[in-house]
């Protein structure tokens, strides 16, 4: 059994090349004949069997082995990648033939397209063939869902045929589901041989109409990206030289966004909802967030804009664990700054002459400065209820209000109350549930929308 690489002669192996130099027979389909017709001894035969007919190829070669004559089958790209090994090694065990069979490798179809494409195989990969001739639809699917999670770099054999149309899109869709719309993808067409092609696309942009039977498919990792015109997958080296940890946090939250995605029971859900929803359920391992969490049409987007544009300079929280949560890169970036009154040496004095709660003195105050400031809430209650009466009273305007107190005691009130305010956008953890963390990662959503559509979150952690 010997590979004969994808198509050229300058692919073949010296191995391959001895051993068909040595053969008394070589067996095959008659298109690869032309390649090593140059290397066959002086009256060695060649046996076309035809294109799916590979049975009846290892049938005529264990015949004319057990009659003591050498006999090489030859494979396109490597014998055992699809190729007509493991059918005369089990053809052997079924004949209990006493014929040696030997193995030589050879350059396969990835391989090639690979080397042309630049370096996309440079981590864990895996093959996958869209042929259901032999294996069920279902399985193969299960194959691709498998793959497509576990983020591994994909080669695609038998991409598209006339007869199967659709594989293809539906790997697509879901690859789509797993991986931003913006990963590298390769298509490598006849590689090595006169007529190839070699193209580089991205995952939303892939055409599979542009696709054939000959054609290689190449599909990159969460890391993959292109540069000069090549297809890179990086293997780690650069960021273990640099000790870069928050580039192994910033992998870590990736794929774990790409799990609670894949957990979703509605994922086909608004952009900014979805990206708000995925950082609550990585914060808190709570998929009920997905019957909890209410945010308004365009909450998320309309308040990255105001950060974005320098309309929005500041965020006010009820307690300071809420601040300390919000990302300090991502505020540096935006120029954003980030107030809580909690440990104003004022507040102190106007709860105690007021009789109200340091929290609500913390409002009071913040209001007098910041009246339009994105207002995020974890802790009090008493803060939004406070909030809520300065707002109606015509003394905060704010651009926007997280809410997400926790507890039992006017919690579930305080979160009624904020919902009238139809013009102001609004982030809220319905219920008793809520909490510090979860109203910083939710201010963390919003400050990092622009990462959201490629499904990238953790730039600053």
């Amino acid at each position: 059994m010997a590979g004969i690489g994808p198509g050229s002669a300058g692919d073949i192996t010296g191995a391959v090349l001895e051993a068909i130099g040595r053969a008394d027979v070589v067996i095959g389909y008659k298109y690869y004949f032309q390649f090593i017709e140059p290397y066959l001894k002086p009256g060695a035969g060649c046996i076309d069997t035809g294109m799916m007919r590979e049975r009846e190829r290892a049938e005529q070669a264990f015949e004319q082995a057990e009659q003591g004559r050498t006999v090489c089958i030859i494979s396109s790209g490597d014998a055992g990648i699809y190729g007509m090994a493991p059918l005369v090694m089990e053809m052997k065990k079924e004949r209990n033939s006493s014929v040696k069979v030997e193995v030589l490798p050879g350059i396969s179809a990835f391989q090639r397209a690979a080397s042309l494409l630049g370096a996309p195989v440079g981590h864990d990969f895996c093959v996958i063939s869209l042929s259901d001739l032999m294996t069920p639809w279902a399985k193969i699917e299960t194959r691709i869902k498998a793959a497509a999670a576990a983020d591994f770099v994909t080669a695609v054999y038998n991409p598209k045929s006339h007869g199967r149309y659709w594989q293809l899109y539906r790997l697509q869709e879901i690859f789509l589901k797993h991986r931003s719309s913006e990963t590298p993808v390769g298509l490598v067409r006849q590689g090595g041989r006169e007529d190839q092609s070699v193209s580089i696309t991205t995952l939303a942009g892939l055409n599979p109409e542009q696709v054939d039977m000959f054609t290689v498919v190449i599909i990159g990792n969460s890391q993959s990206y292109i540069a000069d015109g090549k297809f890179i997958t990086p293997r780690g080296y650069y960021r273990e030289k640099a000790g870069d940890t928050a580039g192994i946090g910033q992998e870590i939250m990736t794929e774990s966004f790409h799990t609670i995605e894949g957990l979703l029971r509605k994922p086909d859900i608004p952009l900014g909802r979805k990206w708000a929803l995925l950082h609550a359920i990585h914060t808190t391992a709570d998929f009920d967030m997905e019957n909890i969490l209410s945010v308004d049409d365009g909450a998320v987007e309309t308040l990255y804009e105001g950060f974005a544009a320098g309309r929005i300079k500041t965020i006010v929280t009820d307690v300071t664990m809420v601040a300390s949560g919000i990302r300090k890169g991502a505020l540096k970036r935006l120029g954003v700054e980030v107030k809580c009154y909690l440990g104003d040496e004022r507040v102190a004095a106007m709860a105690a002459e007021k009789g109200i709660t340091r929290t609500q003195a913390g409002i009071r105050l913040a209001v007098e400065e910041h009246p339009d400031a994105l207002y995020a809430f974890g802790n009090a209650p008493t803060a939004l209820m406070e909030l809520c009466a300065l707002i109606r009273a015509g003394k905060a305007a704010p651009a926007g209000i997280i809410a997400a107190p926790v507890g039992f005691v006017h919690v579930c009130e305080s979160k009624h109350m904020v919902k009238p305010f139809k013009e102001i956008p609004k982030i809220i953890v319905e219920g008793r549930k809520g909490g510090s963390n979860i109203a910083a990662t939710l201010c963390n959503a919003v400050l990092t929308f622009d990462d959201a559509t490629d499904l990238k979150p953790g730039r600053d952690v």
